[in-house]
């Protein structure tokens, strides 16, 4: 079992002290495997060719493809399977990078929403008996360090908005009863305001537009009652209405 740490010019001190603390609690071996040079390097060579520094997202989907592409390599030398990490909720909105964060031959949490993977994780904690996922994992702000003070929330709304969004949306009457009337609620309020009706429709647009992410993606582990894949098929090439 390997769990790598791959360090790049925005990784914060406290992931990095979280890898450590996460592979001694688990008993796997850490490697580290700086990545700044490589992503000089690609940005070095892509202003040459065309005359324009790469910055913004281009740059932040860059340390995640190389980050990918290393991981594969390790895949690819020691015989290893490499497990992707996306969740329900990023996976549904394309808040990942192909040929990235979506690299790997299975999706252990890919039917589990965000809030699903810190209940999972606090379960994890409280069945053991003892601290295995760092508290500090649990409480920091999501962020996927690929720009200064990145956070998630600057692209998305708070989890726990999202998740019930994407559950109304995704799963709909397939929930089970209880699940299923707070996920409604929770949307039918949001659209009571216009921020929050333009909010529903953003997200349903997001989810729209990233079926080809979701098509590339590693097959998923299904734990919910409609998981991405077989379970759940639609048009790349389409129009929505949301």
């Amino acid at each position: 079992m390997y769990c790598g740490d791959h360090a790049s010019a925005y990784s914060s001190e406290g992931s990095v002290s979280d890898s450590v603390a996460l592979c001694r609690n688990l008993g796997v071996q850490l490697f580290t495997h700086p990545i700044l040079a490589l992503v000089e390097q690609y940005g070095q060579g892509f202003e040459q060719a065309f005359a324009v520094p790469l910055r913004g997202l281009p740059l932040e989907n860059l340390q995640a493809r190389v980050r990918g592409t290393i991981l594969m390599e390790y895949s690819n030398a020691f015989g290893a399977l490499l497990l992707t990490t996306g969740n329900k909720s990023e996976i549904s909105v394309g808040y990942c990078t192909l040929y990235g964060d979506t690299n790997g031959g299975l999706g252990l949490i890919g039917d589990l929403y965000k809030t699903e993977v810190y209940a999972l994780s606090q379960h994890v904690n409280l069945q053991a008996g003892r601290e295995i996922i760092p508290e500090a994992v649990l409480t920091k702000p999501p962020s996927a360090e690929l720009a200064p003070g990145q956070q998630d929330t600057d692209s998305l709304p708070p989890y726990e908005v999202l998740d019930e969004i994407l559950k109304w949306h995704i799963e709909g009457a397939r929930l089970p009863e209880v699940e299923c009337r707070a996920a409604t609620q929770f949307v039918e309020q949001l659209r009571t305001t216009a921020d929050g009706h333009a909010l529903v429709a953003r997200i349903l647009g997001m989810v729209a537009r990233n079926e080809y992410k979701r098509r590339q993606a590693p097959p998923i582990i299904r734990v919910r009652s409609r998981a991405f894949g077989s379970g759940r098929q639609m048009p790349i090439a389409a129009q929505y209405i949301v």
